[in-house]
């Protein structure tokens, strides 16, 4: 088979990595099929649910940095993307993984007459760049320095300082980047995925845990009447928990969205059946923003990440509370 052109997007928690695949789907090849390998740091695979009606071949490994749980979920998922003979593979990691190993995955002999790896994109929101909280992560910092291609995203919502502030981080990163880029609502140019990768260095070394060997996409199966299954998972400093609600519950969407509004975490998003339709919630600093999705006859999903334990027990209430029979 051909060597599929392969792109790594990467950035940390809530610098619209979704987005920007969303925005490239739209915009890609009509007669090109796309794959997308998507890894998130929670259980129940919300970005996924998101991706898996643009068209696109998605597959997922949720549960942390997928080359963290000794390499077989990423490889399962490759390769079952790669026997559907895409046109282009993209892998979005989780926000708090680092992408030196998958890297070095996608150039080793196993995928080399298979893989065509092009440039590394990061992106970055420029607001976090004077913020200690990233900037002194290893994995933020591995990130810009692996890049090819550092975008800053949501730049209609910075100030001036804060453009300043990441030129001039970015611009000190040596070698060079082969391209720098400002864009609003994600939308990366396309030809900037065809722009050749550059062999670069990690700022550190990673020994982060290593999980049980288990293929992506786990089942969700709920026991006849029980209506959701709640997943934590914890790691490099953070802490997540995720609920996945049976079809046939249905929330209230004005509760819905002052309910995510008013959790104080560094990452909130779901993708819930509301009685006005299906919605993908994503916030951000408890700034909500909103999209409607053409999904029917699908479950609920919610997934919200920080750096300490929230009182999930007291969330799960107040979320039941909101839930009801169609």
């Amino acid at each position: 088979m051909k060597r599929i052109p392969t792109n790594i997007i990467t950035g940390f928690l809530g610098a619209g990595k979704t987005t920007s695949i969303l925005s490239l789907l739209a915009r890609k090849p009509e007669n090109e099929k796309w794959a997308i390998l998507i890894n998130e740091f929670g259980n129940v695979g919300v970005d996924g649910a998101i991706l898996d009606q643009q068209g696109a071949i998605v597959k997922e490994v949720p549960g942390g940095c997928m080359c963290c749980v000794a390499g077989l979920p990423m490889s399962v998922g490759i390769n079952a993307l790669l026997a559907q003979k895409p046109d282009r593979l993209i892998l979005e990691p989780t926000g708090l993984g680092h992408p030196k190993e998958m890297i070095n995955k996608m150039i080793s002999d196993t995928y080399s007459d298979y893989i065509d790896l092009k440039a590394t994109i990061t992106l970055v929101d420029p607001r976090h760049v004077s913020d200690p909280l990233y900037t002194d992560n290893h994995n933020f910092q591995d990130q810009i320095a692996l890049a090819d291609i550092v975008v800053a995203n949501k730049i209609d919502e910075c100030t001036d300082y804060d453009l300043l502030a990441f030129d001039a981080y970015v611009n000190q990163a040596e070698p060079k980047k082969a391209a720098i880029a400002k864009v609003t609502q994600g939308e990366l140019a396309l030809d900037l995925l065809d722009l050749e990768r550059i062999e670069r260095e990690a700022e550190h070394s990673h020994h982060h845990h290593h999980g049980d060997d288990v293929a992506p996409l786990p089942g969700f199966e709920l026991a006849p009447g029980q209506l959701f299954i709640r997943k934590e998972n914890s790691g490099q400093g953070y802490h997540s928990c995720g609920w996945f609600f049976a079809v046939e519950q249905e929330f209230d969407f004005s509760k819905m969205f002052s309910l995510l509004s008013n959790i104080n975490a560094q990452r909130v998003k779901a993708v819930v059946n509301t009685e006005q339709g299906c919605f993908a919630f994503n916030v951000v600093n408890q700034v909500v923003s909103v999209n409607e999705l053409s999904l029917e006859g699908f479950e609920s999903r919610i997934e919200i990440i920080d750096k300490d334990r929230l009182p999930w027990d007291e969330l799960e209430e107040i979320l039941c509370s909101l839930a009801g029979e169609k």
